[in-house]
């Protein structure tokens, strides 16, 4: 999927640990990728309309998206990237950490590419995100151009 370019990944995360644990995660990974982080909704699809001080950002080759997010939800979030005809393509990963069935169902009712819960143990943690990584950046086959 790369063709000699790094990976671009927007991480949608409110909480710094995680963000750092993310970031450390994909750093081990055998893929070069670049990471921007939103820290809520409205960042997160600012970042992805190149609104404002985002308007050279690179184009997401991967999502990863909590649900639990500051000023807009990772579902609505969700919805309005799934409803863009500029962004409807991009994958996004339902990585959160909530097991509540309605959150499943109303995310892949929104066209979430999967839904992953977060682990609680650091090991497992890291784990799911290079997991994550290599399915999505080596094994996927994916569209040029979005």
């Amino acid at each position: 999927m790369s063709n000699g370019r790094a990976i671009e990944i927007l991480l949608v995360e409110d909480n710094p640990g995680d963000v750092r644990l993310t970031r450390e995660a994909l750093k081990e990974g055998k893929i070069l990728n670049h990471v921007s982080v939103a820290g809520d909704g409205v960042e997160a699809l600012s970042f992805l309309r190149r609104e404002g001080k985002y308007a050279a950002a690179a184009r997401p080759d991967v999502i990863l998206l909590d649900l639990n997010l500051p000023k807009k939800t990772g579902h609505e979030v969700l919805a309005e990237i799934k409803h863009e005809p500029d962004l409807k393509r991009i994958p996004v990963v339902i990585l959160t950490t909530s097991v509540a069935d309605q959150d499943i169902l109303k995310a892949y009712d929104h066209h979430a590419n999967c839904y992953i819960n977060k682990p609680v143990d650091l090991e497992q943690f890291m784990r799911v995100v290079r997991s994550i990584e290599d399915f999505w950046c080596t094994i996927v086959k994916m569209p040029v151009g979005g």
